[in-house]
């Protein structure tokens, strides 16, 4: 019997405080006052009672009641029912302290506040609504001055009421207030009583949120209620709790938490607490706290919290039953004919049945947990311990995170304590998870099943918390309504303590009495049901019987070593050891091997020793990552039975060949290992001997069956099992006699203690090095053994405070004292819990150093002796081929080149030899590294695998660890990873014979060589010897490239300019002064002449990058160096280079002023001849004439970051149009705010602004004046993309009917695919591609007529005004789909700039020039996503995820993305050259990345002399190694730029050109392999082109004019790599000595005769292809882009004694091994090698193969072409998509933000014309799909295919047609709206003519709308109720109301749709806030299914006209 209460307790407001603040609380009576003896009172009982602080109150409010929780020392819970009520205070306010005081006799001033109080009872038992009644009958016998003794009722409460346990009678009593009360305690204690709680916690939050939180609760997460009610508080918490049973929440639980110590929540262990919602802003600070808010239903989970959720099969089946249960209409709601609605039940069932269902899943969770228990004790009391990995591993959930959490939290520690017993008194639960398994195979996932078996358990839950049927009518007095109200209430009366206690002793006195006189019938305990197995043994049969042919393989192979059959063995060894990858083969390998040790085979050969701890390490490896350890568990007696004889006295045993592996460090496997152990001897110790048959099982069951199987089927094997013989043994301890008590206790003790002893032998023999010089490998717990699941943020759950950390604790230079510790704490711990005498305790622990120390003598001798046994022979070592004057710097060490995520070559699934892991050696050369072996598997093992990378090539490099790999005899735990930027991936591990040493030399010194101090120390300089001075030079100027010393030389300049300074007179030695640009320390190799001082100070830099040093001038030695160049540099040396020779030839001018001719409009300039301008551009510019060079100088170059003033590197040779490149301009960032204050402190400030303002406009003015369309026209009132949208026969240059054009044509295919090409790629004039093609498909067409036009023809004007043409409307132009704003203009001039720089440009101040802001890759998103792409493409793990796929990360990437966004803007650059002939100027970022990408790109595409090899060459002079790219920099050639990281920006511009042959293969000289080639050595630092970030440090170093070509000996000489070949300085000559000898860069299906054409590329991603030098490799060269090892590794020598196949041979090619366009040459090439075999076999000198190829004849050309309507429409799609494409930039760029906020709206659309998906360029329609119905947006006309709606872009990017050009083209007839182009149909030989098509692209964008009413209407908002005036259409079409911001505004903001219209009538009332003057019978409400829409017209009559048009509508 249990007292009903503990405590009464009344707490009162503490008036003796200070009120001036917060109040508090203080005990006034608590009874008992003296302590119950097992019930101590709990302090600070007062803060409970008024959680949210006591604080008298101004109103009287009525009384409150809630339960609180209190937890004492011993984390028992008591529960603390408080009722709070008000009394009446008078007070009197103080006045503060700054006020004087009144005079005497003045009147005081009271006032009547309510101060509270509150009444409590302190009990250990949870029955709430008793106590409410208790409480409330106080209070009423209080407040309704009832005549009834408060101190009889206190006490016969505390000492009178006591309460039977669990299962008792119900109980009657009352308390003295002539109130009648029952009772009824629980049938059972254990299960938790949860009233109605739970429904109502899920009536509050919903069922996922709740689903939630109980996942956090199990996974130790912190939870915080908030609720405006603290009794809600309380019962969410207990509902929590209800629904977590049979598991117990073991950590902080405070469902009402006051405010008092809200710093609780800041704890760092898992907590449930509950807090007021006044406290909403206090608890958004916390970040580690699921946070539910009960009176909303939200529930909030932090971001970065990783919140594990239940497993999906079963948080399915629950979230269904939950459903079922909460809404059981749901599954019938879309029935036609639904059945009757069952009645929801009441709120109690409801509550049961929903905990039923978590008791379901918790059965479902936990099924077979019985068959994981492992019993280590069973006197006196059962010890058991849970085999979680063996768990989790048979229910398949390994890798559940949720369940590892669930399972090694205190809690189901707790659980399995509780009811791990086999014997005991059982429960609902243990009956529900004994029969889960069946019960949810009957119920099939059927409803009504489902719901029947949860009714059963709930009713059993119901009756457990009612079990007395019978009512009982209780009377509970209550007070009046409102008696709280009362004016004059009394106050609390005093209560008489010695009455109380008296009443309290004579009840208890009573109770005492009448409890002997009970008797209660206690539950008996029962054995404990089993229950299903973790794991289904016919599956597992079924996988045994699925491997029956790797079982009888590895049979096989076993018995042939242990009959020492060895080579009989090693034919099947390969097979065997790639078979154990399976469990079930690697379980049966332990059995045979256990089988083979039974039978006395434990002495072993030399040989046969070798294999079988081979086989027992490839287990071990592949067996590392399960958590169950069963190999490892069988292997362990093993290895010490298995043994090899050395020599006389001497036998290794296998153990310390399989010491390495990591489970043997792991304290887990230790343990788990040890527990089944002593199970098994626990089992035979009470086991008659007679049913003793677990020792020797059949040999072929025991072949097959794994331990772990036999050990869960222990019931169907053997007769008991160890928990069955435990059960029984509990059943009878009580009839055990003493002795026979003691007995058992003794033996089950010495039988723990033996085990332990043996344990210890054990973890000597596996932890003790063989030699124990090199110390314990594995010094790292492979397991943590805290037991907790906590996030990091909790310390709760530790199984003790002595848990292991994961890490040894000794020290590694002593293995001894380690393999102590980490013996004598498992001792420890297994012996404290197996209940191991203190005193054996003490003598293990003294026996384990001594055993140590034995054993450590022991492997000394056998260690020496090991080392004499003869080695195992090895692969030789193979020496890779060498270029010349590459030398090794690391000769080889041996290692294993490990598989990636590549799958070529491991044999997988692509099939094939498996090439790797390969043997061999890994090298490090001045140059490269390179991997050089052969393939471990021996099926393959006859091939060479190599694998190279350029050494400078190198991006990261670091260490990784590995699991096992088959074919590797060694256990290799680690390895190194070298990945580089030519998409090579090195993972090497290295043999044992290369130690630690070795292996972090070879890591320093390939970093060493990866970042060298000087770029003179890389393999293109070798050779070269360069000065200090040189070196110190190089790497001052890298070290001031901070911004930190960039900071302090700004400040320093600019304090040395202030006025009164002197910066003069610096002739003195030691002064020092300040140079232009970056330092000019120049080695007296290449001077440059010194600039005048003025020129010093006047052309100092603007921009954050150009810096200014201050060098001593004592600090500049006179040095030479063996690099030669000119001393001086002049206009005449500089004549030769390639860029200057690309300006002849474009007709840009000569150097110099004096050269150049009176009528040129351009001239070369010299103003940078020595850099002192721009120190990154070329020493030659092209300028206007009208330029001056001091106009330069000293004002256009400031304006520009870097001083990079806008120069000409192209211009079109028919529109006369210019391309320009620049850097941005400057804009005022934090660095130019320092130096704008600088220069506005001098006197010129303003003046040089505008002065440079001026120059730059007049800059901009020659730019214009020189180009045709803005200097011929007078008005700028055309549309500047008109021309671009209508291609006319004279803008798309197509020739006259009847015009040849020379070309060769191909046969078959080929001819098919040149001619789609040809018409893709035709679109500018002189671009001669076909002959009788005309425009067709212009909106309105005329004749052309006159002569073609010749180059200087005024195409602006003609486009302008072309003939029978009429312009559209309102700046429109009806074809491509787009518009232009009417506010364009023709631009002479457009300029690409950034966003941020192009709104601060005054556009007025610029005429004619037209300033597109657009999006640029900058250089931190290129490096993002280079890294993501090379992880993608060459990964270094194989995928595993299913839904993350290759083409998924690379699209992840968002590399094709940037290639589409450099493609787009060189698109829009030529559409605007080419057609409407304006120029272009690029002004981006610093003017040398994104920038030299589109520049060059464009020129691909406009000139075809830079499609051949030699103009690609001037063009990479030109666009990136002059005008300035910083390879240096990007590619961190040195140790200075090595934190920057690799910036592909080159590769990315080679990228795009391979985009572009890939499209258009015909317009191409070279081939894809020459771009690769280029890709290859431009980051491999093999040749000297693609080094320093400027032309002026070129010619510094003296590289600028060396001579690079060879004069003597020839490229690839043959030799051993050290010969004396000659090493080429440039790549262009070695690819020139290449193209002369042999066709390998020249694409054969170039026709140089259409090579005129301009070329439109698709920049579509779906048009965008991955290239295949990101993805290939070649494993039997390496590389293929170094040709003399090429040549080299595939030609005959010493290693490789076979000749070369013969022509005739056969042979085997492999993708991934051999190079398939070396191995199979195509036709060209395989033709052009037989010519020149046969021409020596003639005994005549061969010819060269370009000689031959020009030789031969061009085939017969047809005629006449045949221009098809495919072709034709192909044409028109391309050239459309294109220009579309262009005026998106343009538009985007000019609308800005604006143009990007309309979200498409699609319509279905029937199609009966010709049209293409917008999104993946299909066609819509064709012969079969006639009236194919897609996808069309009503605003832009983006036109799509249903399927690919979701995977536009997800905004409307074109502008919408204005409406009254709508409105014009929806009153359009047919006949207008299709029209023909009588001229369009071209003559065809044979006088037929081709079928007339008609031209329906335009009609995309022409959506018609029919307005049938439309004016201003004012509209009521939804949100704040605001009265806005908008301009509504109403549209019987679309049957849509929409409204916009103004009657001119395009955009639509809203509409409503009419069908959702349910009533529209007139208001009755004027609605608030309406306008003044408002009619009042102008309101009319529109009424929806959504919402109601409030209008207000402008009269009564405009009302009555809206209402009757949107009637007539409906």
């Amino acid at each position: 019997m249990t007292r009903l209460a503990d405590y009464f307790v009344v707490v009162g407001y503490d008036h003796d405080k200070e009120r001036s603040g917060s109040g508090s609380g203080k005990i006034i009576h608590r009874f008992p006052e003296k302590d119950w003896d097992d019930v101590p009172f709990h302090q600070g009982l007062e803060l409970f009672c008024q959680p949210g602080g006591w604080d008298l109150s101004s109103q009287r409010t009525q009384p409150s009641f809630f339960v609180s929780v209190l937890t004492d020392i011993e984390a028992d819970r008591h529960y603390c029912a408080c009722l709070t009520f008000h009394e009446t205070v008078s007070m009197t306010p103080k006045k503060p302290d700054d006020v004087e005081t009144e005079e005497e006799g003045g009147l005081v001033h009271h006032t009547l506040m309510f101060a509270p109080k509150s009444i409590a009872l302190i009990s250990r038992l949870d029955y709430f609504e008793t106590f409410r009644n208790c409480l409330g009958i106080i209070y009423t016998v209080y407040i309704e001055s009832m005549n009834v003794q408060l101190e009889s009722i206190i006490g016969n409460l505390l000492g009178s009421v006591h309460i039977p346990p669990p299962g008792g009678p119900q109980v009657r009593f009352s308390v003295g207030a002539g109130d009648r009360q029952s009772l009824q305690p629980p049938l059972n204690g254990a299960i938790p009583v949860s009233r109605n709680t739970v429904a109502m916690l899920f009536q509050q939050l919903g069922i996922h949120n709740v689903l939630c939180l109980f996942c956090a609760a199990l996974t130790d997460n912190k939870i915080l209620f908030h609720s405006s009610s603290y009794s809600r508080l309380t019962d969410a918490s207990t509902a929590l709790l209800a629904i977590l049973f049979p598991l117990k929440y073991s950590y902080v639980y405070i469902p009402v938490l006051p405010n008092a110590l809200m710093e609780v929540l800041s704890t760092p262990t898992p907590f449930i607490m509950g807090v007021h919602s006044s406290n909403k802003s206090e608890i958004q600070e916390l970040l580690d706290v699921v946070v539910a808010d009960l009176d909303s239903g939200y529930l909030s989970i932090p971001e970065h919290l990783n919140l594990p959720m239940l497993p999906d099969h079963i948080y399915n089946r629950a979230h269904q039953e939950l459903t079922l249960v909460l809404s059981p209409d749901l599954q019938n709601a879309d029935c036609a004919f639904p059945p009757p609605t069952p009645s929801p039940s009441l709120q109690p069932m409801l509550d049961k049945e929903i905990r039923a269902i978590f008791m379901r899943l918790f059965a479902e969770l936990f099924m077979g947990y019985r068959s994981c228990l492992t019993i280590i004790r069973i006197h006196p009391e059962p010890v058991i311990t849970f085999h979680k990995g063996l768990f989790l591993f048979e229910r398949g959930l390994s890798g559940d995170d949720f369940l590892q959490k669930v399972l090694g939290g205190m809690s189901f520690q707790t659980f399995v304590q509780e009811r791990g017993p086999p014997f005991r008194i059982c429960d609902m639960f243990d009956e529900i998870s004994a029969n889960i398994q069946e019960t949810l195979l009957q119920e099939g996932r059927k409803a009504e099943r489902i719901i029947k078996n949860v009714q059963d358990i709930a009713r059993h839950l119901f009756i457990n918390e009612n079990p007395n049927p019978q009512p009982y009518s209780q009377k509970i007095p209550k007070p009046c309504d409102g008696a709280f109200t009362r004016i004059h209430i009394p106050t609390f009366p005093r209560i008489d303590c010695v009455r109380v206690q008296e009443v309290i002793d004579d009840g208890v006195k009573k109770a005492s009495m009448k409890a002997q006189l009970q008797t209660i019938r206690q539950p008996k305990s029962q054995f404990v049901p089993y229950g299903p197995p973790a794991g289904n043994i016919t599956a597992q049969r079924n996988i045994i019987n699925n491997n029956a042919r790797r079982l009888e393989v590895l049979r096989t192979c076993v018995n042939s070593i242990f009959e020492n059959k060895i080579l009989d063995a090693r034919k099947t060894f390969p097979a065997v050891l790639r078979s154990l990858k399976s469990r079930v083969v690697r379980n049966a390998l332990t059995r045979e091997l256990s089988t083979h040790a039974h039978q006395n085979r434990a002495m072993l050969e030399s040989q046969q020793f070798d294999l079988i701890v081979r086989l027992m390490n490839c287990a071990l490896q592949e067996d590392a990552c399960s958590e169950e350890h069963a190999v490892a568990t069988a292997l362990l007696p093993l290895t010490a039975s298995f043994c090899r004889k050395l020599c006389t006295g001497v036998i290794q045993f296998a153990y310390t060949c399989v010491q390495d592996h990591p489970v043997w460090a792991s304290m887990q496997f230790w343990q788990a290992t040890f527990y089944s152990d002593v199970e098994k001897n626990i089992r035979a110790l009470y086991l008659p001997p007679d049913e003793l048959k677990a020792d020797k099982p059949d040999l072929n069951e025991a072949f097959t069956a794994s331990p772990d199987v036999v050990r869960r089927t222990q019931g169907l094997l053997y007769d008991k099992s160890a928990l069955e013989i435990a059960a029984e043994q509990i059943r009878i301890w009580p009839a055990q006699s003493e002795e026979e008590r003691n007995e058992m206790i003794s033996n089950e003790e010495s039988t723990v203690f033996s085990q332990a002893i043996h344990y210890a032998n054990r973890m000597v023999y596996m932890r003790v090095p063989l030699d124990i010089s090199k110390g314990i490998k594995n010094v790292f717990s492979h397991e943590g053994e805290s037991g907790s699941s906590n996030i990091s943020q909790s310390i709760g759950g530790s199984d003790s405070l002595d848990g292991e950390s994961g890490f040894e604790e000794g020290d590694s230079s002593d293995p001894a004292g380690s393999v102590i510790r980490f013996i004598s704490k498992f001792v420890d711990k297994v012996c404290s819990e197996g209940g191991v005498t203190a005193e054996h305790q003490k003598s293990l622990h003294q026996m384990i150093p001594g055993v140590v120390a034995m054993h450590i003598e022991t492997l000394e001798a056998v260690n020496k002796e090991s080392k004499r046994l003869p080695p195992i022979k090895k692969p030789k070592i193979l020496k890779p081929a060498l270029l010349p004057g590459e030398e090794l710097v690391l000769a080889g060490l041996r290692g294993y080149l490990l598989p990636d995520g590549r799958e070529e070559g491991t044999g997988g699934n692509l099939g094939g030899p498996q090439l790797l892991p390969a043997e061999g050696a890994v090298f490090l050369t001045t140059y490269r590294v390179v991997f050089k072996g052969t393939p471990c598997d021996i099926q393959a093992c006859e091939q060479v695998v190599i694998r190279s990378f350029p050494i400078t090539a190198l991006t990261k490099e670091k260490k990784v660890s590995i699991s096992n790999t088959p074919h590797i005899e060694q256990y290799l735990s680690e390895a190194v990873q070298l990945r580089a930027c030519t998409f090579q991936l090195m993972r090497i591990a290295f043999d044992e014979e290369v130690n630690q040493e070795k292996i972090e030399h070879f890591r320093k010194t390939v970093n060493r060589y990866r970042y060298p101090p000087s770029v003179f120390s890389m393999f293109a300089f070798n050779g070269v010897t360069t000065t200090n001075t040189m070196l110190q030079t190089h790497k001052q100027k890298d070290k001031t490239a901070t911004l930190r010393k960039f900071a302090s030389r700004t400040f320093l300049r600019g304090s040395s300019r202030k006025p009164g300074l002197k910066n003069k007179q610096m002739s003195r030695k030691g002064q020092k002064y300040v140079l232009p640009g970056e330092p000019l320390a120049v080695p007296r190799r290449a001077t440059l002449p010194k600039p005048p001082l003025q020129d010093l100070t006047d052309s100092r830099p603007n921009s954050l990058y150009e810096e200014d040093d201050i060098i001593d001038e004592s600090e500049i030695e006179i040095q030479t160096s063996t690099l030669k160049a000119s001393d001086t540099l002049s206009a005449d040396k500089l004549m030769d280079r390639p860029y200057v020779q690309d300006y002849q030839r474009l007709g840009l001018g000569s150097p110099g002023s004096t050269r150049q001719k009176s009528t040129e409009p351009f001239r070369i300039s010299e103003v940078n001849l020595h850099y002192n301008v721009c120190r990154s551009y070329p020493a030659l510019v092209v300028v206007p004439s009208t330029v001056a060079d001091e106009s330069i100088r000293k004002s256009l170059g400031k304006c520009h970051r870097q001083s990079r003033f806008p120069a000409i590197t192209w211009r079109h040779p028919r529109t006369k149009a210019l391309l320009l490149r620049c850097s941005g301009f400057h804009g005022k960032g934090v660095m130019g705010m320092m130096k704008s204050q600088v220069v506005q402190n001098t006197s010129t400030g303003t003046s040089t602004e505008t002065t440079r303002s001026i120059e730059q406009e007049k800059y901009f003015q020659s730019i214009v004046a020189n180009t045709p369309v803005g200097s011929h026209h007078n008005t700028d009132s055309l549309v500047s993309l008109n021309s671009v949208l209508t291609p006319t026969s004279e803008a798309t240059g197509s020739p006259p009917q009847g015009s040849e054009s020379p070309r060769k044509v191909g046969g078959g295919s080929s001819a098919i695919y040149r001619a789609m090409t040809g018409i893709r790629g035709s679109g500018g004039k002189g671009m001669n591609s076909f002959r009788g093609l005309t425009k067709w498909g212009s909106l309105r067409t005329t004749p052309s007529s006159g002569p073609p036009s010749t180059l200087n023809t005024d195409v602006g004007a003609r486009l302008a005004h072309k003939t029978g043409g009429q312009q559209p409307e309102g700046g429109q132009d009806a074809k491509d789909g787009a518009v232009m704003p009417t506010s364009a203009h023709k631009a002479a001039l457009y300029v690409f700039g950034e966003k941020s720089q192009m709104k601060a440009i005054k556009t007025e101040n610029f005429p004619k020039c037209d300033f597109i802001p657009c999006d640029f890759n900058e250089v931190r998103h290129v490096k993002a996503s280079f890294k993501k792409l090379m992880r993608a493409c060459v990964s270094s793990a194989p995928l595993t995820d299913p839904e993350v796929s290759f083409h998924k990360l690379v699209e992840d990437t968002e590399w094709l993305l940037q290639i589409q966004n450099i493609m787009q803007l060189a698109g829009a650059a030529v559409d605007l050259m080419d057609i409407q002939g304006s120029s272009v100027m690029i002004s981006m970022e610093d003017g040398s990345d994104f920038t030299s990408q589109v520049v060059a790109l464009t020129q691909v595409l406009l000139d075809p002399y830079y499609r051949t090899i030699d103009g690609f060459r001037v063009l990479v002079e030109k666009e990136w190694l002059a005008f300035g790219h910083k390879f240096t920099h990007r590619c961190n050639h040195t140790a200075a730029h090595q934190g920057s990281g690799f910036a592909p920006i080159f590769l990315q511009f080679l990228d795009a050109v391979h985009q572009v042959v890939n499209q258009f293969p015909l317009s191409f000289e070279f081939n894809q392999y020459f771009l690769k080639f280029i890709a290859y050595h431009y980051c491999s630092a093999r040749f000297r082109n693609f080094f320093f970030d400027s032309e002026c440090e070129r010619f510094e170093y003296g590289t600028l004019f060396e001579d690079s070509r060879t004069k003597s000996g020839k490229i690839g000489e043959r030799g051993d790599g050290t010969s004396k070949g000659i090493q080429i300085k440039s790549l262009w000559d070695y690819i020139d000595s290449i193209h002369l000898k042999t066709p390998l860069f020249y694409n054969f299906l170039y026709a140089p005769s259409i090579r005129d054409c301009v070329l439109r590329p698709y920049s579509d991603i779906a048009n965008l292809r991955i290239w295949d030098y990101y993805i290939n490799e070649d494993l039997r060269t390496g590389s293929t882009y170094d040709r003399e090892v090429v040549t080299k590794a595939t030609e005959p020598n010493e290693e490789n004694e076979e000749g070369p196949l013969l022509p005739t041979d056969r042979r085997i090619i492999n993708g991934c091994y051999d190079n398939i366009q070396e191995a199979q040459l195509d036709m060209f090439r395989w033709l052009l090698e037989e010519m020149s075999h046969l021409e020596t076999d003639l005994c005549h000198f061969p010819m060269k193969w370009k000689f031959v190829w020009e030789k031969l004849e061009s085939p017969m050309e047809l005629q006449s072409t045949r221009t098809t309507a495919a072709s034709e429409m192909v044409k028109q799609h391309g050239t459309s998509l294109h220009k579309k494409t262009t005026i998106e930039i343009l538009t985007k760029g000019k609308e800005g933000s604006k143009s990007q906020t309309q979200p498409h709206h699609f319509e279905t659309h029937s199609y009966v014309t010709p049209t293409y998906c917008d999104y993946c360029q299909h066609l819509l329609w064709g012969l079969v799909k006639q009236g194919y119905k897609g996808m069309k947006c009503s605003e832009c006309g983006y036109n799509c295919h249903d399927k690919c709606q979701n995977l536009v872009p997800k905004q409307c990017g074109k502008v919408k047609i204005s409406r009254e050009s709508s409105f014009r083209q929806s009153q359009t007839s047919m006949e207008d709206v299709i029209r023909v182009t009588p001229q369009s149909t071209p003559m065809i030989s044979g006088g037929q003519t081709t079928p007339t098509y008609y031209d329906h692209s335009w009609q995309s964008a022409q959506v018609s709308e029919t307005r049938t009413h439309e004016g201003y209407l004012w509209k009521r908002g939804a949100l704040l109720k605001g009265w806005k005036q908008r301009w509504f259409v109403l549209d019987s079409t679309k049957h849509q109301l929409r409204y916009y911001e103004s009657k001119e505004d395009t955009h639509c903001k809203g509409f409503i749709d009419l069908s959702e219209i349910e009533s529209l009538q007139l208001s009755a009332v004027a609605l608030p806030g309406a306008p003044k003057k408002a009619e009042e019978k102008a309101f009319f409400d529109l009424k929806t299914i959504r919402r109601v829409y409030n209008f207000l017209a402008d009269s009564k009559d405009h009302a009555d006209e809206w209402i009757n048009k949107i009637q007539e509508c409906l």
